[in-house]
């Protein structure tokens, strides 16, 4: 290969989005389409490599780069789209993974619900598809750049952080998604930091801040207040930044933040939102998300 050839292939951008059928990968196609991105669909792993190297597309295509949708369905085409994703970082190209992914009850409620089979379903159950993909899917999960997990999205949502992990390039490096939850519903499983809020006292022991939110300002001021509150906020705000650039050296360029309660309704919601704050200001893209909120 030319010189020539591998300048042009090093001047190319690349969004591999995969994951768990029935996560959104069409949301997040059509997302990425109305962001600017040139978004393929179900290309052959075997010609992803032909793709990037092809002049023909206009150049406002080439504007945000090419966004490749892939369905793994089986260990060939996993194995091939690995080699060719090899082949191109060999040759410079600028590749982000993004893996979708949901818990096994919401995409069997959803293949239920879409009254469609999962493309590795015959005879069997749903559950046992879904199982089956979750597991030839590992290690494209563990090495993509990003997971989000859409349990709890609904589309607008969904492509509120894909909007947000995707923005002009020439204006942030590294991303973040800070997103509260409750302890009792589990920890987020895309979230790369984790922050414990349970040590501040709890508003839903205050009357009068009980049916509130820690989007109040009431509440948010009774949390913030709370001795260590502030110096906590600000040693999160400081770890954050320190790996920041460690994230970009690796090529890791968002990071899921969760803040947790025991509800998701109060001290964690409160937090993330000062948190979010602190980030912006150090210069860090942030969306803020409240996953469980409600729930109570």
């Amino acid at each position: 290969m030319s010189d020539s050839s591998r300048e042009d292939y090093a001047a190319r951008q690349l969004v591999l989005v995969t994951g768990m059928s029935g996560a959104g990968k069409s949301t997040a196609a059509r997302a990425l389409e109305d962001l600017g991105w040139f978004v393929m669909n179900n290309l052959p792993p075997h010609l992803l490599v032909e793709a990037l190297g092809d002049d023909s597309e206009p150049d406002p295509m080439r504007s945000r780069g090419i966004a490749v949708i892939a369905d793994v369905r089986n260990a060939a085409v996993l194995q091939q789209l690995q080699e060719s994703r090899r082949q191109l970082e060999t040759l410079g190209v600028d590749i982000r993974s993004l893996y979708l992914e949901a818990s096994d009850e919401a995409l069997v409620r959803r293949f239920e619900s879409s009254r469609r089979p999962h493309p590795l379903q015959d005879v069997g159950r749903i559950l046992d598809s879904i199982e089956r993909e979750r597991s030839l899917l590992s290690d494209m999960r563990g090495s993509a750049d990003l997971v989000i997990d859409t349990t709890q999205l609904n589309v607008h949502e969904l492509r509120r952080r894909i909007e947000a992990a995707f923005p002009d390039e020439s204006r942030i490096q590294v991303r973040a998604t800070v997103v509260s939850f409750g302890f009792k519903y589990g920890i987020p499983v895309d979230a790369d930091l984790v922050f414990d809020a349970r040590f501040l006292p709890n508003p839903y022991w205050v009357p009068e801040l009980r049916e509130r939110t820690g989007l109040d300002a009431s509440v948010n001021d009774y949390v913030v207040s709370q001795d260590n509150a502030p110096e906590y906020l600000a040693q999160m705000a400081a770890l954050v930044d320190l790996v920041a650039d460690g994230y970009l050296r690796e090529g890791k360029r968002y990071v899921t933040i969760a803040v947790g309660c025991t509800g998701g309704k109060h001290r964690s919601v409160a937090m993330a939102e000062n948190l979010s704050v602190r980030l912006i200001k150090q210069g860090l893209e942030t969306l803020v998300a409240h996953r469980d909120l409600g729930r109570e």
